[in-house]
């Protein structure tokens, strides 16, 4: 492994637990990542000259607890704090528990009740969805502010306002670093902003690409980890079989032109077969309470889509009764689009016209239009079709999305 892969290892897969562990020995978040970066930063200059410590996570921890002490004691307005942590500071009475972090490789080093208490910390109710996301990308993640910045296309300087002041909001209101008693209620806000991010990259909504790998793979990091977390409950595994599910096709979504590749017309045989098989078995087991709630629906959608060996052996009225399920549980406008689509595809484009027709606020949503165009086609009325084509193509700044749009509009007769 070179320098370079080692050291963004070091960052994205390894800054995280060490930030767990030392916010939980210092009660202080914001120091802690102080810490975590300095020894970031020590590591960016030391290593292509002196070389890859054997155990990078364990050299990762003793560098940020040194980082920490240093920044402690350079505060004199801490001096009490210096007192309470300097036990659990000084190497020379290093902590069992980080001792083993130390002498473990970082392959072998097993996720901490304190790496849990992080996660659950950035998607604090208290925090808004914006604020989740980056802190989740921020701190779990460990990507830059620069990186959050490109993926989500807006300027670094926001990025660092909503970190900064999600970490003030946690201070100020003594947010605590815990796992709450309400557990469901946060694992439920973890798993919208995991989405979010997946979502992201699986549409990107402003970038030129169409599809944002780099994001994609890091919320399936990211939910891996919450089911390693939380391997008893069935939505965190719904999720992640959803996310397999979709990433399986990303190299069959856009040709080599970059233009978006229908369902429909996608080369299955390029499809990741090792993938689907993953989700296959995660939903297998998500599925065993037989209550599934709405990640585990959406998998279940997935999973016939991932698992039918041409468009035409789709099992539509099955996809159909999910989507009818999903909507219950739901009530989702975007669902009830969704759920239009199957209907139309198993009953015909009238059929799926009248759902269509029930949907409700999704006036500026692009998709709707995109949707409602592609049935009016179907259902041979291609001037009212052209409209709808137009009207969605006015509603979306994804370039590769406006030359779908231009292309059906030109198919219309």
């Amino acid at each position: 492994m070179s320098v370079e892969d080692a050291l963004t290892r070091l960052s994205r897969e390894e800054s995280g637990r060490v930030l767990a562990l030392l916010a939980g020995r210092l009660g202080d978040l914001d120091l802690a990542d102080e810490a975590v970066q300095d020894a970031l930063v020590e590591a960016v200059r030391t290593w292509p000259t002196q070389g890859v410590p054997d155990n990078p996570a364990g050299w990762l921890m003793t560098v940020a607890r040194r980082k920490a002490l240093d920044r402690i004691r350079r505060t004199t307005s801490a001096r009490r704090r210096v007192t309470a942590a300097a036990y659990d500071l000084l190497e020379a009475v290093e902590p069992a528990s980080d001792r083993g972090l130390v002498e473990k490789g970082a392959e072998q080093m097993e996720i901490t009740d304190e790496h849990l208490r992080l996660v659950l910390l950035c998607c604090h109710p208290a925090l808004n969805q914006d604020a989740q996301v980056a802190l989740t990308l921020r701190l779990v993640g460990g990507l830059s502010t620069a990186e959050i910045a490109a993926a989500y296309v807006v300027p670094e300087a926001t990025i660092t306002q909503r970190v900064v002041r999600a970490k003030r909001k946690i201070r100020d209101a003594a947010i605590p670093l815990s796992i709450p008693a309400a557990l469901t209620e946060r694992v439920e806000a973890l798993l919208t902003v995991l989405y979010l991010i997946f979502n992201e990259g699986y549409l990107s909504r402003s970038s030129a690409d169409l599809v944002r790998v780099d994001l994609a793979d890091e919320a399936i990091r990211l939910t891996r980890l919450a089911h390693d977390l939380l391997p008893d409950s069935g939505e965190v595994g719904g999720l992640l079989a959803l996310e397999l599910y979709q990433r399986a096709r990303f190299a069959t979504r856009v040709d080599g032109a970059g233009e978006l590749v229908l369902l429909e017309h996608q080369d299955r045989t390029r499809w990741d077969r090792d993938q689907i098989a993953e989700a296959n078995r995660v939903l297998a087991a998500a599925l065993a309470d037989r209550t599934p709630g709405t990640f585990r629906l959406q998998a279940v959608i997935a999973a016939q889509h991932a698992n039918a060996r041409t468009y035409a052996d789709t099992d539509w009225p099955a996809i159909a009764a999910a989507y009818a399920r999903l909507d219950e549980h739901t009530g989702s406008a975007i669902v009830r689009l969704n759920r239009a689509v199957a209907v139309a595809e198993a009953d015909g484009p009238h059929a799926g016209l009248r759902l269509l027709d029930t949907v409700e606020g999704l006036d500026d949503f692009h998709l709707l239009h995109a949707t409602r165009a592609e049935l009016l086609s179907r259902a041979g009325d291609p001037d009212a079709a052209r409209t709808a084509f137009a009207r969605a193509r006015s509603l979306t700044d994804n370039p590769a999305e406006q030359r779908f749009l231009d292309g059906r509009i030109a198919a219309q007769p």
